[in-house]
């Protein structure tokens, strides 16, 4: 008898595994196809005929499938983001929230710094109208983000601007990024990256920003860094521009000057960091 049990247990032992490798499989399976519809949702507002032609020619520099790929957005996820400027991102992430049941907010200083956002509700309420408006660095001028409500933040080419006003102003803007998000939710950032052994004091004046710099800001609000890629790298980039990052494509802020040669070098060398906030 006790033969015949040690056999039946050495089955089961057996069967397990494999069972367990058959689960895998398919769970390896609906994950993939998971990225596959993801990706492909993201490719669908990437090439969205609401996109201007003059924020589609900048897709060269910018790589946007790719990046929101990398972060890991998906369709149906709340999503913030920081400081969208004249919205160069928000028409992509417009279109693909609302593709995808998702929720997109846009959160800039209360309310000039939305002005842009309003316009393209104004002019297109069909792809833009749901688009939640909110306050950040939030004041109390304006609604915020709930705590706890957002899935992934994401931010292009901003910190350096939280940096003009000084240290204490961008540790406080980490600290508000990680109250929205909920456990486990993604921060996503792109910035213009200046390289480690250049004086950090350019960091106040330039638009460049270090990697040490934005990881030591993260950290200390709580965030573990789980990924960064050089997706948005560009090697031409010499960093060393007396008007600083502007002097770059699109601003070419030095005019006529020198304009084949800054056109040549590209837009600015970005990292692209990913950001998690711990589940627990």
């Amino acid at each position: 008898m006790r033969s015949l049990l040690l056999v039946a247990s050495a089955a089961v032992a057996l069967a397990v595994p494999a069972a367990a490798m058959v689960q895998d499989g398919h769970a390896g399976h609906a994950a993939h196809a998971g990225q596959d519809a993801d990706g492909a949702a993201i490719a669908a507002a990437v090439a969205a005929p609401t996109r201007t032609p003059a924020n589609t020619a900048r897709d060269t520099w910018r790589h946007p499938a790719e990046t929101l790929a990398f972060f890991g957005v998906k369709p149906g996820d709340t999503i913030v983001e920081l400081w969208p400027g004249g919205g160069w991102y928000t028409e992509i992430l417009g279109p693909l929230a609302k593709a995808g049941g998702g929720t997109l907010y846009a959160a800039a200083p209360w309310e000039k710094g939305l002005n842009k956002i309003k316009e393209k509700q104004a002019a297109d309420a069909a792809t833009y109208g749901a688009v939640k408006l909110a306050e950040f660095p939030s004041t109390g001028a304006g609604t915020k983000v709930p705590d706890g409500s957002a899935d992934i933040v994401l931010t292009f080419r901003n910190v350096h601007n939280w940096r003009f006003g000084g240290t204490d102003n961008t540790a406080g803007a980490f600290k508000q990024i990680f109250a929205m998000l909920k456990p486990g939710g993604t921060l996503g950032i792109v910035e213009h990256r200046l390289p480690e052994e250049m004086d950090s004091a350019l960091e106040e004046k330039s638009g460049y920003m270090k990697r040490s710099s934005i990881v030591g800001f993260a950290e200390a609000a709580g965030f573990k860094l789980v990924g960064e890629s050089d997706i948005n790298a560009n090697p031409k980039d010499t960093h060393d521009y007396a008007k600083g990052v502007w002097t770059l494509p699109p601003n070419l802020t030095e005019g006529d000057k020198d304009r084949e040669k800054y056109v040549a070098i590209g837009e600015s060398d970005r990292m692209t960091l990913k950001f998690m906030k711990p589940a627990s």
